[in-house]
């Protein structure tokens, strides 16, 4: 074996650590976001949402977050209470977050985002590695594309908090999706380093496959705050109707965003990405054109990409279309991410077609009953 080749299997196996060891620290930030919700004072919650819920009950002030210090008591943050503006509006303050809008939750909220920021960089340092150890971009088969996948949409849950938007309750589902990628990466797709088929031999694969990963990165983030704006909708409308949740429901849905901030985030996160969702397409076509002579061949792949771009140009048109706004938006919202999720897993697993070479390897198929 010569020196570059035993470097490069060096490198490989430095990032297979890695990936290893972020695993375990996202695992670690799993039970800091439990600790989060658990500890963040759910009786307190619990006891406010029925207060408030309870027949000709006034809004109570909310409370302030405290903590004794040497100098005497500091406010660490002034939690709102969810109340409803008038019978039968929707125009709902949010919750006070995972916290729960207590000092302890909120202590545990922070050491999850900072356990989740070492795992994201020691992820980082995984797929730089894996990219060094092959001297091409790191995405040219589903192990890579599901390791890169994952640091994308924790880098955008990050770069999020970073601009001071209240997504926190995105963490617990999104390291625990990301825990459950990186576990099916490292145990069913795994493939070793390999050069190129000479189909991707082009600069292309940077431009059109790391565009096609932020998308799915951030239409991923768009799709965990529908399917929590369904449920908060269902809580809110059963509060609306007269109705009682159970103390476990009122526990959960009252520290989230109302049901219209969710529906807000979910539109506008998926808005922004789309016009990066068609340039990827575009960009896909003028490969196509380079490598195979024609832009467009109805490959699978292809086929599944339009339908995706189809389905969200649909949710985008239904939000603003007043017939269809609220649950049935957000449906065809949850369709279209569901389109992005078969056009990754479904037709690169069980469909054959020219972008076969993203496949997941001879042993994973086997793993898998192929």
């Amino acid at each position: 074996m010569n020196l570059a080749a035993a470097t490069n299997e060096s490198l490989a196996n430095t990032s297979n650590v890695l990936i290893y060891s972020s695993m375990a620290v996202y695992t670690l930030a799993f039970f800091a976001h439990i600790a989060e919700w658990v500890l963040g004072s759910r009786s307190k919650v619990g006891r406010t949402a029925a207060a408030l819920s309870a027949p000709g009950a006034a809004a109570p002030a909310a409370a302030a977050v405290k903590k004794a210090g040497a100098g005497g008591t500091a406010v660490l943050d002034r939690p709102e209470v969810i109340t409803r503006s008038a019978a039968g509006t929707r125009d709902v303050p949010d919750g006070p977050g995972a916290a729960g809008g207590t000092f302890k939750g909120d202590l545990w909220g922070r050491i999850a985002v900072s356990l989740t920021v070492v795992a994201f960089l020691v992820e980082a340092g995984g797929v730089a590695t894996r990219a060094l150890s092959v001297q091409r971009a790191p995405w040219a088969n589903m192990y890579e594309f599901s390791i890169t996948f994952s640091t994308v949409a924790v880098g955008s849950y990050l770069v999020l908090l970073a601009l001071k938007k209240n997504v926190r309750w995105i963490g617990l589902p999104l390291v625990t999706t990301v825990l459950l990628d990186l576990g099916i990466a490292v145990t069913t797709l795994y493939t070793d380093s390999d050069q190129l088929v000479p189909a991707l031999h082009s600069y292309w694969l940077w431009i059109h496959v790391s565009t096609a990963i932020i998308c799915g990165a951030v239409f991923y983030l768009g799709a965990v705050g529908t399917v929590l704006y369904l449920f908060r909708d269902s809580y809110e409308n059963k509060l609306a109707s007269g109705g009682t949740p159970g103390k476990f429901a009122s526990s959960v849905m009252e520290r989230l965003p109302s049901a219209s901030s969710l529906d807000k985030f979910s539109y506008r996160i998926n808005a922004a990405v789309f016009p990066l969702w068609t340039f990827t397409i575009i960009a896909g076509a003028i490969w196509a054109g380079d490598a195979w002579g024609r832009y467009w061949g109805w490959d699978p792949k292809e086929v599944w990409s339009f339908i995706t771009w189809v389905a969200y140009a649909a949710y985008l048109h239904a939000r603003a279309t007043a017939g269809w706004k609220g649950r049935k938006a957000a449906y065809l919202a949850l369709v279209a991410f569901a389109c992005w999720l078969f056009n990754y897993y479904g037709v690169n697993i069980f469909v054959s077609g020219l972008h076969s070479y993203a496949d997941v390897g001879l042993g994973a198929l086997q793993a898998v009953g192929f």
